[in-house]
């Protein structure tokens, strides 16, 4: 989404909201926010993944001027590839990040250039999940500008849904996701649709996914979320509606179902008696063994998430030693796939 001379990344609605000078920064459209669950209704409204982007005019300060609800939000800046020292605090009062292109990147030679995956004149404000910023409101920007363009920015883009585990909850900043790692090592463009608590397989979502046309190739971490309130039989049939949506409207993009990736119920003495990740994980695989179509490919959540090292103390969250390493093993499948 452009505005303002800015391309909203992995954004797909600037929302006015009752009683608030700026707009809100969505990652749904609001006529698909609304059909989800009540809980994935908010949670698209934390703008996990979102960049601001823009290419500043030679030697102009660009300011862009934000707020925050909920709770203060860290936006961290980089430069194409690079990562700025600089990171503002944004809280209930707007506030402005001002930025301005750092000379020594305006001297790399081509030859270092051509092995870029954005160009390093493209300014990325990137705003945080859930679990580390509130929702984020847009006020405006002053200095001369323009949105980057097409050979500026990666030419793959790799879309993400899932959990809190794919919003990246535990990770110190957006940039160390599995989702932002593996998107890093494929060259692509990540495109965060996580939903903390919430990843229900909500119709809306999946139609949603289905329809859009900016993505090559498309996770669908299903559903450690659905473990504690479905029946295996209403996961399986919300998980088959998914897949099966996604994949028909999308034949040539492959499109990857995750299992349940291993956590505390799995390792912890008593924790799940019945079994229930690993029902959820063969109701999974038998949603793939049925599927008719040719671009879905089954990857298991425990070959992602290869050891418990790295999880924080819930022993279901990766840190972002485990967040690399997902990324990895997730780049390492994806890869195969596209080429």
């Amino acid at each position: 989404m452009r505005h303002d001379s800015i391309q909203f990344h992995n954004a797909a609605e600037l929302r006015d909201v009752d009683d608030h000078d700026g707009r809100r920064v969505q990652r749904a459209p609001e006529a698909v926010r609304t059909e989800l669950n009540d809980g994935a209704q908010t949670r698209m409204c934390h703008p996990a993944g979102v960049e601001l982007r823009f290419v500043p005019d030679p030697g102009e300060t660009v300011e862009v001027t934000l707020s925050t609800d909920v709770r203060e939000s860290t936006v961290r800046v980089f430069w194409g590839p690079f990562q700025s020292e600089q990171a503002v605090e944004v809280g209930a009062e707007p506030t402005t990040v001002a930025v301005e292109f750092p000379e020594k990147l305006g001297r790399i030679r081509d030859e270092h250039r051509d092995g870029l995956d954005y160009a390093p004149e493209v300014c990325r404000l990137r705003l945080p999940g859930e679990h580390r910023g509130g929702h984020v409101f847009y006020h405006g920007a002053d200095g001369a500008r323009r949105p980057p363009r097409d050979a500026e920015l990666p030419d793959r883009r790799y879309l993400a849904y899932g959990t809190s585990i794919t919003e990246g909850e535990a990770p110190l900043a957006e940039h160390l996701t599995y989702v932002s790692q593996a998107a890093t090592r494929l060259r692509a463009d990540p495109i965060n649709l996580g939903s903390c608590g919430t990843a229900f397989c909500d119709a809306a979502i999946a139609d949603h996914i289905a329809e859009r046309d900016d993505w090559d190739v498309a996770t669908l971490a299903i559903s450690v979320n659905m473990v504690k309130y479905f029946s295996v039989e209403e996961f399986r049939e919300r998980a088959d509606y998914m897949v099966n949506a996604v994949a028909s409207a999308n034949p040539e993009k492959p499109v990857v179902p995750i299992t349940v990736y291993p956590n505390a119920r799995d390792v912890c003495e008593g924790s799940d008696p019945e079994g229930r990740c690993e029902a959820f994980r063969e109701a999974l695989r038998a949603v793939v063994a049925d599927c008719e179509h040719e671009n879905v490919h089954l990857l298991e959540g425990p070959d992602v998430l290869d050891r418990l090292q790295g999880l924080t103390l819930d022993l279901v969250h990766p840190g972002d030693d485990a967040m690399i390493r997902m990324g990895e093993n997730v780049a390492t499948e994806l890869e195969a796939l596209l080429d």
